[in-house]
């Protein structure tokens, strides 16, 4: 995108100065259960979950891929801060392919408007009605929630009694449902990312998504902001959205590594052949995943740049191996936590809080590598694909 390479340079600069605080308060940050209300300031204060905001409301508009980079960097900190960081910054994004009439009545109203998300489809029901929908229903993992004014929330949308539903994505105000404080996990625990209730909301139709407009190409949002970043295949590259913190975890970790080589029975550590092996081996995985990341996010953006819409079988590998890119970064993770020894007992250490984190990530059904390869083999085979958000 042109104008965007000095833009994306302030910010990665500003990224990179919060990390020394966000390590600091990533202790806190999981006994908060949320983050800190300094991290929040800090990041609106560097306008960095604004990375993928149009540029007609003052957001960067940085290329796809800058979701997964910025939020590697900011999970070698604190993979919490950084989860909550990705889902505030995509939602400016899907924000972007909404009718533009609820894009003015949320930014026109604080253009730093934080939205939380939950996009379990079956977790509620839609009815159709006079200028909107009826919508009821709890959906599980909204991560964020506590201080987000608005909610992205996935329901089946029923038009009648003899239409299948629809998949449509619904902006719910925070004063339609209700936070369910269930938040007590064992990864991530500094994400927030409880239940919400709505019970009988009513949405208007301008305020909701239909999934079959976000599969690549022009959105309804496509009219106020014609950028590529407002077309990209939402659902296909649903796991490149998340799959920078644990790629971030297992980089840091890496990085860290050496300089806490001491001694260990007359030995160094790190004169020791396993240890120089292990490492290889968890910076081969990391790069790997690094790559296949980065690759298919710049295919896709370059495609939808060209006015084309990745077939079907692109975005079932898209998915495939994003959930494979996840694995490699956690697989990286696994090696440099044995790497640690005990001293990676101790609960409150920074590597027992990243190998919890990135197990944590891993159980995202983004990135359940069966049901990807399953999709993905169907869709190879010629058989209907199993996932219809994509």
């Amino acid at each position: 995108m042109t104008g965007t390479k000095p833009r994306h340079a302030e910010l990665w600069a500003r990224a990179e100065a919060l990390l020394p605080k966000l390590k600091e308060r990533a202790k806190r940050c999981e006994e908060l259960r949320r983050l800190p209300d300094e991290t929040l300031r800090d990041f609106h204060d560097a306008e960095l979950f604004r990375i993928h905001q149009p540029n007609r409301v003052g957001g960067a508009e940085l290329d796809f891929d800058a979701v997964v980079t910025f939020g590697a960097l900011l999970a070698k900190a604190c993979a919490s801060t950084s989860w909550v960081w990705v889902n505030y910054a995509a939602h400016h994004m899907m924000l972007g392919m909404f009718p533009q009439e609820v894009q003015d009545e949320i930014w026109n109203k604080d253009r730093d408007a934080l939205i939380a998300s939950s996009f379990v489809f079956p977790a509620a029901k839609a009815k159709k009605v006079d200028g909107g929908y009826v919508i009821s229903g709890r959906w599980p993992f909204s991560s964020g929630v506590y201080p987000s004014e608005w909610n992205m929330l996935a329901g089946l949308a029923f038009l009648d009694e003899n239409t299948p539903p629809e998949q449509r994505v619904f902006l719910l105000h925070r004063s339609q449902y209700t936070i369910v404080d269930n938040w007590y996990a064992g990864g991530l625990r500094g994400t927030g990312s409880m239940d919400v209730e709505a019970k009988e909301q009513f949405v208007p139709e301008h305020r909701t998504l239909a999934v079959a407009d976000t599969k690549g190409g022009p959105t309804p949002g496509s009219v106020v902001n014609p950028g590529v970043l407002f077309q990209m295949p939402v659902f296909a590259l649903f796991p490149y959205m998340l799959s920078g913190v644990p790629l971030g975890i297992a980089e840091g970790l890496i990085e860290e590594y050496g300089p806490r080589a001491g001694r260990m029975t007359g030995s160094r550590v790190a004169e020791i052949q396993s240890t120089q092996i292990r490492l290889g081996e968890a910076t081969a995985y990391a790069r790997a995943s690094r790559m296949v990341q980065l690759a298919n996010c710049r295919e896709a953006q370059a495609l939808i740049s060209q006015g084309s819409v990745p077939d079907a079988k692109t975005k079932a590998r898209y998915r495939l191996e994003g959930a494979y890119a996840v694995d490699w970064a956690v697989r990286a993770v696994d090696v440099m936590f044995a790497l640690s020894g005990a001293s990676g007992l101790y609960e409150s250490g920074a590597t027992p809080r990243a190998f919890r984190d990135a197990h944590a990530v891993k159980q995202h059904f983004s990135f359940n590598t069966d049901i990807a390869a399953t999709t993905y083999g169907r869709v190879a085979l010629g058989l209907p694909s199993d996932n219809p958000t994509l």
